[in-house]
């Protein structure tokens, strides 16, 4: 019998506690992995500083985590697609309302993945490479490609250009990185913002143009080089960046849509805790007075938009185009990078805390990543 160890949050706003988990079994449609390594995303520490808000459905004590790469130790009734021994990425949705299952965290030893949430990583590929993929991978699917949001062509080996360009604020982030290959690689051109240090990484994974987001001609620049395009619409993954991308789409030719991966405000200042601080009362002010101001400009400027829920393409079609149609056979032929490059800070269960406090304090062009 196999033994599992995990890192626990006991409740809202405690630091994570290694102990053992009970060790998980597949149910159909499901593998269970054994982690090599995992990623740390954002998700991860808001939910921990203010899971009260956005994951209210969740029992403590619970297992967090999203991206998670390793081996196929078991598969479930139904799985076709993978075998024991598999070497897999997997995007792990145990903290979405629909599932709310502790065995399906990625910060464990072994983690329960649906089977249409991985795919198989070649042999040359390090684990803590891999790792940096499934969020931020599936974040930008759901903006790019789902039919309520972007509703973009498909990515393939053989994508026509389509004539269209893109417009992708925030092009060295994480989900930027994989919205600028999608992107690319279903046939549209692209423009991105970065700050100067990553141009020459933003432009080597696609970007057909780079801007300088901190420049104050940045909006007039990019008005400027979309002249006589037809614009595909805008993916805004930096902080309250949706209003700027909204000017630039009101004086640009083609699709008025964009497409929301960051909330308006930042929530790295929240001390995480269990209760309601009157800082945290003041942050969801901010971010009320923030959102309806952005609604008001899109609605004056005839713009539609949507904020991005990453996991969401577990229940529709994007997921299979993603992680069984496109990504396994782009990643063999080296047609897509697992961007950004990792950042490996310590190899352990217990280094997943150090992790979200460093990811909390902000990196750029890289993934923190802890190996197991």
């Amino acid at each position: 019998m196999s033994t599992n160890t995990a890192a626990w949050i006991g409740s809202k706003g405690a630091p994570l506690d290694v102990k053992p988990a009970p060790y998980p079994r597949p149910g159909e449609h499901e593998i269970v992995v054994r982690n090599h390594a995992v990623a740390i995303n954002p998700y991860d520490w808001i939910t921990q500083a203010v899971g009260g808000l956005v994951t209210r459905w969740i029992t403590y004590p619970f297992i967090l985590g999203s991206d998670l790469a390793g081996e196929v130790v078991e598969v479930g009734p139904g799985v076709t697609r993978f075998a024991v021994g598999d070497r897999v990425l997997g995007h792990a949705v145990g903290t979405e309302k629909a599932r709310n299952n502790a065995a399906e965290g990625a910060f464990q030893e072994y983690t329960v993945v649906l089977d249409h949430m991985a795919a198989p990583i070649p042999a040359t590929m390090a684990y803590e490479n891999a790792a940096v993929l499934p969020l931020a991978l599936s974040t930008a699917a759901c903006g790019l490609f789902q039919k309520d949001q972007l509703a973009l062509e498909y990515p393939s080996a053989t994508a026509k250009p389509t004539g269209k360009t893109l417009l992708v604020w925030g092009g060295s982030t994480s989900v930027g990185s994989n919205a600028i290959q999608l992107a690319a690689a279903a046939g549209y051109d692209v423009i991105a913002t970065a700050s100067p240090r990553n141009f020459d990484y933003v432009t080597r994974l696609g970007a057909g143009q780079v801007f300088d987001y901190n420049s104050p001609t940045v909006v007039a620049d990019i008005i400027a080089a979309l002249h006589g395009r037809t614009i595909a619409g805008a993916l805004a993954v930096a902080t309250d960046s949706a209003g700027v991308c909204a000017e630039i789409l009101h004086a640009a030719t083609g699709t008025k849509f964009v497409s929301i991966a960051s909330p308006p405000v930042s929530f790295a200042s929240v001390t995480p805790g269990s209760g309601i601080s009157l800082q945290l009362v003041r942050l969801i002010a901010r971010l009320a007075a923030s959102t309806v101001s952005t609604q008001f400009k899109f609605r004056m400027r005839r713009i539609r938009s949507k904020m991005i829920w990453g996991a969401s393409l577990m229940d529709d079609e994007v997921s299979t185009v993603i992680y069984e149609d496109f990504l396994p056979q782009a990643l063999a032929d080296g047609r897509y990078r697992a961007a950004p490059e990792p950042l490996v800070i310590g190899t352990g269960l217990e280094h997943i805390q150090a992790g979200l406090d460093a990811q909390k304090k902000g990196v750029s062009a890289k993934k923190i990543v802890i190996t197991l």
